[in-house]
């Protein structure tokens, strides 16, 4: 996919966000009373992923802590927050750390329709030597589906900006999350 037209999508996605999110947000003010402005921290939850992976001379941690505020029972948004250390020994050891913002779209309450935008830095020292070294930025769009039951979800996501330099293997991935 070419560069403009991922700067394109982006750009149509972070509008998108941007004019739903202040929708909701208008609504919410002019429904909120005085007294219920205290029920701000009712509507936000807490969540994210720990990742722990060990293998033969390879090691892969990581961190993601998210929260998202629900501005009713169909729309949330959020923001996470993410590192992640890997190390392959005697060839690679990387560190990647960044944040991302979540949308998540409850048209019924089993499902969740979710899109997400993810920067990461990221920081690749190949061989222990710093001439072989990467460090760069990789963005994700990712547009998801899941069946929800409770404070869990369990689907799919696929990243639309997935490129060659893209840090995961493969645009389609499996998610569960979990927010409480």
């Amino acid at each position: 996919m070419k560069k403009t037209h991922q700067l394109a999508i982006l750009r149509t996605f972070l509008i998108s966000i941007t004019l739903f999110s202040s929708h909701f947000l208008l609504a919410q003010q002019q429904t909120i009373d005085p007294q219920s402005q205290s029920d701000f921290w009712k509507k936000v939850q807490f969540g994210g992923g720990i990742g722990l992976g060990f293998g033969s001379e390879y090691t892969n941690i990581s961190l993601a802590p998210s929260a998202i505020y629900n501005f009713n029972e169909y729309v949330a948004l959020g923001l996470g927050a993410q590192y992640t250390y890997a190390k392959q020994k005697n060839y690679y050891a990387s560190h990647l750390y960044g944040g991302s913002i979540v949308a998540l779209f409850n048209p019924i309450n089993e499902i969740q329709l979710s899109a997400e935008l993810e920067q990461l830095r990221v920081n690749v020292d190949l061989d222990g030597s710093n001439s072989n070294s990467q460090d760069y930025w990789n963005t994700g769009l990712f547009l998801g589906a899941g069946y929800r039951t409770g404070n869990v979800t369990i689907g799919a996501r696929y990243n639309v900006l997935n490129d060659n330099k893209n840090v995961y293997g493969n645009a389609f991935m499996p998610f569960v999350r979990v927010y409480f």
